[in-house]
């Protein structure tokens, strides 16, 4: 029996294991919340895992703690995923980098790694949009569940997109009109362009997201489901009175809970966002007036520094290129990270559409105009994918009466997120770089200890404070916050020893990577003395001395 028993618990696990590796498609709220289960449960010892709240919408915003010992008190790399509700691939790249360091947890590097370093993995912080994927009609959403009034009408959530062909998805809708300011792109028909009119170009459609005007006020789908979002919803840079930023900042549960714990974690030294955001496949540049405004808008210039440090090792290991530019959105979480929670913020959507040679076999030409879409097509047809456009088809129209209107285009999600069995590799090549960037952090050390015996029982100390690590041991906007910690070095006597010079306790500024700072006292007395020093972000360094 008790054979039988642990047969069927064996074969239980494989199966286990046999789905978690054959899973075919991004995760939802209930698949995400196995997959955390299934983490803790395996390695107690090393994962925690909790609610830290919920959303309007009821959904969990989960996270994990992983490390040995206490946690808390070593430096720490938090890494979020879900900041952007359309960016599934965000949450898959956090909860999988939680996996697979796990998964080498017993190998000498992860485990000295975990001894040492500790981990905050935040996998979705919008849980409520990333649903809508897996919606009857599927559509992209960034919002949560927080009922608004975007058209400032009286009414909530009264204009929302429609599926007029009722093929299961929210695409875009094009009208044929004289007024319209979109041309069809010459270089793929199936997308559209904005005419240039300087060029004496006309325009020919309107376009639109699919939906009709459910409250008549001539306006399309600007109405619908999806409130606030958590990447807009930042104090940093917050916009009012924008679509998807709140009433005021930080307005919703799931961004006060993060900011709240965030804000109680001193030992955070390093912010990863895997989301829209992208300053590591080309890092921010120094701009010195954005220095001089009563609201600074750009990065120091050692921080500026550690980031092109810090870019480097990541296209390095990634091997990413052809990475299109991006523009942070006002309220956008990893501007924070810097901005007002003081740390080094690292933002990567992980993917984008590779650009593709033209394949002179099926006649392509070099593309005149730039447009992701028709980029994504061609890259698509390389791929052998087929079933992510939905050719134009002429729909009836209660808004456009008389008039041609065309039903197709583009399936949401995919110009973001690529096919889930790239997913895989995505994955892996980002959880080695954030391993080797928790290799480049600070790290105190004592080095150069002199001492010397002069006058009167007095023994000149004098030790050097190395930081060993790549990166700082705070941000240079952290001396503008005054709010993260510094070294403290304290000098530990007995009654008969006197500090006679020098400062027995001290706080040191921040320390850039490979440099030091040289401290000396005069110690009167005899014996041993012990010197400590130790941050958060640091850890803590002790070494004996003999007056």
């Amino acid at each position: 029996m008790k054979k039988l028993y642990l047969f069927n618990l064996f074969f239980l696990l494989l199966l286990c294991n046999s789905f978690a590796q054959n899973q075919q498609d991004y995760s939802n709220n209930a698949k995400l919340a196995q997959r955390v289960k299934a983490l803790a449960d395996k390695y107690p010892q090393l994962v925690k895992s909790k609610t830290l709240t919920q959303t309007v919408g009821g959904k969990d915003i989960l996270m994990l703690t992983i490390g040995s010992g206490k946690t808390e008190q070593k430096p720490a790399i938090v890494v979020v995923g879900g900041v952007e509700g359309k960016h599934l691939l965000g949450v898959e790249m956090a909860i999988g980098f939680a996996e697979k360091l796990m998964a080498s947890s017993s190998t000498d590097s992860i485990k000295t790694l975990l001894n040492k370093q500790t981990f905050y993995v935040f996998p979705n912080m919008s849980p409520d949009a990333t649903e809508q994927y897996f919606a009857k009609v599927r559509s992209e959403r960034s919002g949560n569940a927080t009922k608004t009034d975007d058209d400032r009408d009286g009414k909530l959530n009264e204009d929302d997109v429609d599926d007029l062909d009722g093929n299961g998805k929210i695409t875009m809708m094009r009208i044929v009109d004289p007024t319209g300011k979109y041309k069809l792109n010459t270089d793929d028909p199936r997308s559209l362009l904005v005419a240039d009119f300087t060029k004496g170009e006309t325009g020919k459609y309107i376009l639109l997201p699919e939906g009709i005007d459910n409250d008549k006020d001539g306006e399309f789908n600007e109405d619908g489901e999806g409130g606030i979002s958590f990447n807009k919803n930042s104090s940093y840079n917050f916009k009012p009175f924008v679509s998807g930023a709140g009433e005021y900042a930080v307005s919703e549960k799931e961004n006060r809970a993060l900011f709240d714990f965030l804000y109680d974690a001193f030992n955070v030294y390093a912010v990863v966002t895997f989301g829209p955001t992208n300053n590591l496949s080309t890092p921010v540049t120094f701009n010195p007036m954005a220095l001089t405004k009563r609201i600074i808008t750009g990065w120091y210039e050692a921080d500026v520094k550690a980031n092109a440090l810090v870019s480097e090792r990541y296209n390095k290991i990634t091997k990413t290129k052809d990475a299109p530019k991006t523009q942070a959105e006002s309220g956008d979480f990893s501007q924070w990270g810097y901005f007002h929670y003081g740390r080094l913020s690292f933002s990567t959507p992980g993917w984008w559409v590779p650009k593709v040679v033209p394949d002179s076999a099926r006649k392509e030409k070099k593309f005149v105009n730039e447009d992701p879409i028709a980029s994504y097509l061609r890259w698509a047809t390389s791929q052998g994918i087929t079933n992510t456009f939905t050719p134009w088809k002429a729909v009836t129209h209660p808004d456009f009466p008389g008039q041609t209107v065309e039903v197709g285009g583009v399936d949401p999600f995919v110009l973001i997120n690529p096919p889930y069995k790239l997913v895989d590799g995505i994955v892996a090549k980002h959880t080695d770089f954030v391993v080797s960037l928790a290799a480049m952090a600070p790290q105190i050390d004592f080095i150069n200890l002199k001492t010397e015996k002069v006058a009167d029982g007095l023994t000149r100390v004098t030790l050097s404070v190395l930081n060993t690590g790549d990166l700082s041991t705070y941000t240079k906007i952290g001396d503008r916050s005054y709010f993260l910690k510094k070294i403290v070095v304290k000098v530990n006597t007995n009654a008969n020893q006197t500090v006679v010079s020098g400062r027995k306790n001290q706080s040191l500024e921040s320390i850039q990577g490979k440099e030091y700072k040289e401290l000396t006292w005069l110690i009167k007395g005899s014996g041993k003395v012990t010197i400590d020093a130790a941050s958060p972000t640091t850890g803590s360094k002790s070494i004996e001395v003999s007056l």
